[in-house]
C-alpha cells in the first residue's frame, strides 16, 4: 500500500434490502474510500437460537427479540452477494465482507475476494482462523476485546494454517457501539506496531464522528475501517454508530490531508521554505549611522529583516571589529 488503505464498512447497515446496500456502495464511492465491507453469515451458524441482545442491539433493534431473529432479517444470500459484487466493480470500488462462520468463508472464497476481514468475535476462534488461514489470501484481524497475547494466538494460528505473516494485517479496536474517547486507547496502535514488527497495523474506529480515525493515521495506521449508514435513524443494530455519507467522505479528505501532512520525517527545509528564508531571517544591520574605523558594539549594531546580509551567528565576530566604511542606519 503506497497510501492509507480505507474501508467504508456497510456491514448490515442496508437491513436486507439490495436497492440500500447499492446506494451503500454508491456513496462509498463518492466518499473517495478504497473498499466497502459488507457481512456475510447464516444466522443459524453464526448464534444460537435464543441468544440475546447487546445492550447496544436491544436499544437499535426494539423489534427483535433474539439475535438469531435480528441476523436472519439481515443476512444475504449468495445471489445478492454476487449481485452486490458485480455492482461495486462496475462503480469500480473493491468489495469485501467479514465471513462469521465456516459456511461463508466457503462462499466467499468461492466468489473469488481476495481480502478476508476477520471480525473481533472470531480472534479466538480456533478452526474458523484455521480455514481462512489455509487460503493464503490477505488477512485483516480486527482485535477488539483481545489482549496480546489472544492476538499472537490468532497470527500463529493462521501463519501455521498457511497465510504468511506479511500477509497478516492488525486492526486496533475497541468493540463498542458507539465507543467513547476515553475507551479508544490509540496509543495502542504503536504498541502493536512495536510488537508484531513488518505487519501492518490499523484501527477499526466505532466512535461517533471522524476524529479518533484522522488522529489514528497519525499514530501510524497504515488501514482505516469506519462504519457508514445513509440515514443514523434507520432501525438496526449498527446505524447510530454509523458516519452519514457527507461526513464519511470528509473522513476520507481528511485522512488524505494528514497523509500529506505527515511527510517522510526528515527535518529539513522545504522548497517553499527556502523561498521564504532570506525575507523572514534577519541580517546583522546598523543601529545608527557609523563612521569609518568606529568599533562595532551592542549600542551602534543590531539585526533586522531581511536575511540578505551577514548572518546573526557571526554576531560574535563582528563585535569590535572596525568599520571599513560608513554604514547609514539599517545598512
Amino acid at each position: 500500500m503506497d497510501r492509507v488503505f480505507i474501508i467504508a464498512e456497510a456491514g448490515v447497515n442496508h437491513n436486507g434490502d439490495v436497492s440500500v446496500a447499492e446506494k451503500l456502495i454508491d456513496a462509498a464511492v463518492k466518499s473517495g474510500a478504497d473498499a466497502v465491507k459488507f457481512q456475510t453469515f447464516r444466522a443459524e451458524e453464526l448464534c444460537s437460537q435464543d441468544s440475546p441482545l447487546a445492550e447496544y442491539q436491544k436499544e437499535n433493534c426494539p423489534v427483535s427479540k433474539t439475535q438469531y431473529q435480528m441476523l436472519k432479517d439481515l443476512q444475504l444470500n449468495e445471489k445478492l452477494h454476487i449481485h452486490l459484487m458485480n455492482y461495486a466493480k462496475m462503480r469500480h470500488i473493491k468489495f469485501m465482507s467479514s465471513p462469521f462462520d465456516n459456511t461463508s468463508i466457503d462462499l466467499l472464497d468461492r466468489l473469488g475476494m481476495d481480502i478476508f476481514k476477520i471480525p473481533s468475535g472470531e480472534i479466538t476462534n480456533l478452526p474458523y482462523l484455521e480455514r481462512i488461514g489455509s487460503l493464503g489470501r490477505q488477512v485483516i484481524l480486527s482485535t477488539g476485546m483481545a489482549d496480546m497475547d489472544e492476538i499472537r494466538f490468532a497470527v500463529e494460528v493462521i501463519n501455521k494454517a498457511g497465510t504468511d505473516r506479511d500477509n497478516i494485517a492488525l486492526l486496533h479496536c475497541c468493540t463498542d457501539y458507539p465507543a467513547s474517547m476515553e475507551d479508544v486507547n490509540l496509543t495502542a496502535i504503536r504498541t502493536m506496531a512495536g510488537q508484531f514488527e513488518c505487519m501492518k497495523i490499523g484501527y477499526s474506529d466505532h466512535t461517533e464522528g471522524i476524529e479518533a480515525a484522522v488522529a489514528a493515521v497519525a499514530m501510524g495506521a497504515v488501514i482505516i475501517e469506519k462504519h457508514f449508514t445513509l440515514d443514523r435513524n434507520m432501525s438496526g443494530p449498527d446505524h447510530r454508530a454509523s458516519l452519514v455519507p457527507g461526513e464519511l467522505k470528509g473522513m476520507v479528505c481528511a485522512i488524505r490531508n494528514i497523509e500529506k501532512a505527515l511527510g517522510d520525517g526528515k527535518k529539513r527545509a522545504t522548497p517553499v521554505e527556502i523561498k521564504n528564508k532570506a525575507i523572514v531571517r534577519k541580517s546583522i544591520v546598523a543601529l545608527k549611522n557609523i563612521k569609518k574605523g568606529e568599533k562595532f558594539s551592542q549600542s551602534n549594531i543590531t539585526t533586522k529583516r531581511p536575511g540578505t546580509g551577514i548572518s546573526p551567528v557571526e554576531w560574535y565576530n563582528v563585535l569590535g571589529k572596525k568599520a571599513v566604511k560608513n554604514f547609514k542606519a539599517d545598512e
